[in-house]
């Protein structure tokens, strides 16, 4: 069997076997998701955690199922739990090995047992799958299962007396209503015996480090259970928000087969071959969703806790949707967007999946233009073009006379912007940590290869582009001055007013500027695009991505730990972001001359990702890593834009497989 593989001693102990995580995407933004060995170390794990329409979000109704066997006076747990002071059950010892090939598969053995429990997901359903096989080398021994269940949102916790749950017997199980409106079911070929408790102060470690709350209780409606033969048993328990009062083992053993010819048909209809690149492709499917209240297409940010965000959506769609070649999903998506474009702005996030949008951004137009060109340059879809046309002239239009957050263009045709609307927005409570109001380097980039990009789908269908040639022109005869640092041979990140209306330039030494090289069309010299990549190689870059800030600024932060006003004030002040290498990697090569030097330079650093592979979120890339070594990896598990800037980087720069 192929995959990510561990044995024993990857989970000898409860410390070691919680740092690595998997997740299942269910393709609405729902998702199964644990520790390799089982152990919820996060509000937002759980067996069953369902994307809802009404109230819209995601909900954890299945927290875990913990197995026991039992033989005369003997009772061997598979679970593993954190409760305060103690670990109980330490189900770990058990556990022989774990792959994730492509669903996670665990093997426990327990004495004369050997337990098989594979789980997966149903695509377009909020429904988790458990298969068992159960071989026993001895007669009279008990399965028994017991479910944890709850009800609430996956950023919260909840306690016994704020909750409560009746249950109704269906013919393979339970149906079970919370207090707060949720209906689900959980089916099996197994006996539903119905003995409802309350389990007490669950502790999740990772949400304790972060500062959060991290005790909760859990809710045990009963137990399944069967004797076990002498050989072989196969059983499966189903959790869903659908009807599956009548399924059998055949069926559910289709849905696996099923689910697994569909990941295949992905691969397939890529195209891709390159092992690598077959990697990122597989992990790039689950952020890929449709929205639960509207079935419209969209990608979630990054996975546990993030949405679908406008800025990371569009830079995510040329690696997770053009490179596997899913081209309808991708104009799906384009289109969604375009449908809430207001005074030009594309909302930045719909913070609730399915909720409202709100618009406090000022790239996400712009990277919205530059996808639309990429879109096309993979599909010559000209109908679609004709189509989204209104938008793209929608946006410069705005963006030239000025529209909301103090966005618009001045009278040196570059664009300014008010705080906190760029990719660098985090905030320690109502106070920006980088705020950068005034005109940023890269939305200057974006806002030139806006421009140009326009032109050119424009000259395509006839449209009269020569105001947007004109605006082009003004701004590239004025970015170098603007922007050029001498001392630093790069650029100033922002150039801003103070009080006094007293211009102000950042020399801070940030990853913002790669992009000034990297865009499709650019406005400085051969020899300071090289200079900006050098300084960047220098500065910036780690075998995981490029800081945010340099090392000797006196704000820099090289590791991005504690409680959210710790993490939230390192988040770009030093942090290490891998998406960004997808702009590194096509900027180096640019100025090498797309040497077969710089080939095997960027081929070798984007396969390091391959050891990234085996920590943290199993087969996928973390949000971020700490700046300074050994760049310990942190925030969410699965970011979209992460892997899709890699799988783009690799495919279109290194395998050199371009539109």
């Amino acid at each position: 069997m192929s995959g990510i593989r561990f044995g024993a001693d990857s989970f000898s102990t409860y410390e070691e076997g919680i740092k690595k995580e998997w997740i299942v995407g269910n393709g609405l933004g729902g998702y199964a998701s644990s520790t390799i060995i089982g152990a919820g170390t996060r509000t937002y794990h759980g067996l069953l955690v369902a994307a809802s329409k009404n109230p819209p979000g995601r909900f954890v109704l299945l927290s875990s199922l913990d197995e026991e066997i039992s033989l005369n006076e003997e009772v061997y747990r598979l679970a593993s739990h954190k409760y305060p002071g103690t670990v109980f059950p330490k189900g770990f010892n058990y556990l022989s090995k774990f792959v994730l090939a492509p669903f996670p598969l665990w093997v426990y053995q327990p004495d004369a047992f050997t337990v098989k429990k594979k789980v997966f997901v149903i695509h377009d359903s909020n429904t988790t799958c458990i298969l068992y096989d159960v071989r026993s080398r001895r007669e009279g021994a008990l399965l028994r299962i017991i479910p944890l269940v709850n009800s609430r949102n996956f950023h919260h916790t909840v306690r016994s007396g704020e909750l409560s749950f009746s249950q109704k017997a269906i013919p393979t199980g339970v149906e079970l209503e919370s207090s707060n409106g949720f209906t689900f079911s959980l089916s099996s070929n197994l006996q539903y015996h119905s003995d409802p408790k309350w389990y007490y102060n669950f502790e999740y470690d990772t949400e304790k480090q972060r500062g959060l709350n991290f005790q909760e209780d859990n809710f045990n409606p009963g137990y399944f259970e069967s004797k076990l033969k002498i050989g072989t048993s196969h059983f499966f328990i189903v959790a869903s928000t659908e009807d599956i009062s009548s399924l059998t083992l055949e069926k559910v053993e289709e849905f696996y087969t099923r689910e697994v010819y569909r990941q295949n048909l992905l691969v397939f209809n890529s195209r891709l071959t390159e092992p690598f690149a077959l990697k990122l492709l597989r992990a790039a499917d689950p952020f890929i969703v449709k929205n639960p209240s509207t079935g419209e297409s969209t990608v979630i940010a990054g996975y546990h806790w993030f949405s679908d965000w406008g800025r990371d959506t569009m830079i995510s769609i040329p690696g997770l949707l053009l490179i596997p070649r899913r081209f309808e999903e991708a104009k799906s998506i384009l289109k969604n967007f375009s449908r809430h474009c207001k005074r030009g702005l594309i909302p930045n996030a719909f913070l609730a999946l399915g909720g409202e949008p709100i618009y406090n951004t000022v790239d996400a137009s712009l990277w919205f233009i530059h996808t639309v060109g990429r879109y096309f340059a993979y599909t010559k879809d000209f109908i679609f073009l004709s189509d989204i046309w209104d938008t793209v002239d929608d946006i410069i239009n705005n963006y030239r006379k000025g529209t909301d957050f103090g966005i618009g263009m001045d009278s040196d045709y570059l664009i300014r912007q008010g705080p906190q609307l760029t990719w660098m927005d985090a905030k320690v409570g109502d106070q920006a940590v980088t705020p950068r109001a005034g005109k940023a380097c890269e939305i200057n980039a974006l806002w030139y290869n806006a421009l140009k990009t326009a032109s050119n789908l424009g000259t395509l269908l006839g449209k009269n582009i020569s105001s947007y040639e004109t605006l082009a022109t003004g701004v590239a005869s004025n970015f170098e001055n603007t922007f050029w640092n001498p001392k630093t041979n790069c650029l100033f990140d922002l150039v801003s007013q103070d009080e006094a209306g007293n211009e102000v330039k950042d020399p801070a030494i940030r990853p913002n500027q790669i992009f000034a090289v990297a865009l499709p069309y650019t406005m400085l010299s051969p020899e300071k695009e090289k200079a900006i990549v050098d300084r960047a190689e220098k500065d910036l870059l780690t075998p995981f991505g490029l800081r945010t800030l340099s090392r000797d600024h006196p704000l820099y932060k090289g590791q991005c730990r504690g409680d959210p006003a710790n993490r939230d004030a390192t988040y770009h002040n030093g942090t290490v972001w891998p998406w960004l290498l997808g702009a590194y990697v096509g900027a180096y090569r640019k100025v090498h001359n797309y040497s077969k030097e710089s080939l095997e330079d960027m081929r070798a650093l984007l396969q390091g990702f391959d050891i990234h592979f085996e920590t943290a979120g199993i087969g996928t890339i973390s949000e971020i890593f700490d700046g300074d070594y050994p760049y310990t990896p942190g925030g969410c598990i699965a970011q979209a834009w992460s892997i899709a800037e890699i799988l783009r980087a690799y495919v279109e720069e290194v395998l050199g497989i371009k539109p």
